[in-house]
């Protein structure tokens, strides 16, 4: 199921594949071109992997009262900020400043992975994503995901598995 993340079918070598060997973890690297006027990134990444938006989840920097975590979440959903404040143990949680989430994550909006940040963060993975065999997530560039099991994925980030996420 692993395939060598060195450029072509494999896709790019990132920190997120690169940590995501390291440790064992199976994965399968998925290329999709991304769109430059694109500003929805988990839809389009949906859209040209033929995707339901359910499976494909975006991964959100959040800040719960000075601490900044991590969100993972299908991209048909939004956020529920006070479930993830409540998870983390925070009275409240606001989305990160783009440009702080970048410089923690060392990857770029559009394509932050939960796997192999700079800075490892507390992560808590939306519960939807037990629901499937394998989820989609940012691989750590636009026009690049990982699909992963839900409990590799949990194992590689030390995630908390819990229900974040609302219509």
């Amino acid at each position: 199921m692993t395939r060598k993340p060195t450029g072509g079918a494999g896709g790019p070598g990132t920190p997120a594949t690169v940590a995501l060997l390291a440790a064992g973890v199976p994965f399968t690297a998925h290329t999709y071109e991304h769109h430059d006027t694109a500003t929805n990134f988990g839809e389009e990444a949906a859209a040209e992997l033929g995707l339901s938006e359910e499976r494909v989840f975006k991964t959100l920097v959040a800040d719960a009262q000075g601490t900044l975590v991590v969100a993972v979440v299908p991209v048909s959903r939004r956020l529920d900020l006070k479930a993830l404040a409540a998870a983390v143990g925070a009275r409240k949680a606001s989305l990160a400043d783009p440009a702080v989430a970048e410089r923690r994550t060392g990857y770029v909006v559009g394509g932050i992975s939960p796997v192999g940040q700079r800075t490892a963060l507390a992560t808590v993975v939306d519960a939807s994503a037990a629901s499937f065999e394998t989820v989609f997530v940012s691989g750590g560039r636009r026009g690049f995901d990982i699909e992963i099991a839900p409990a590799d994925l949990v194992r590689a980030t030390g995630a908390q598995l819990l229900p974040v996420a609302r219509d």
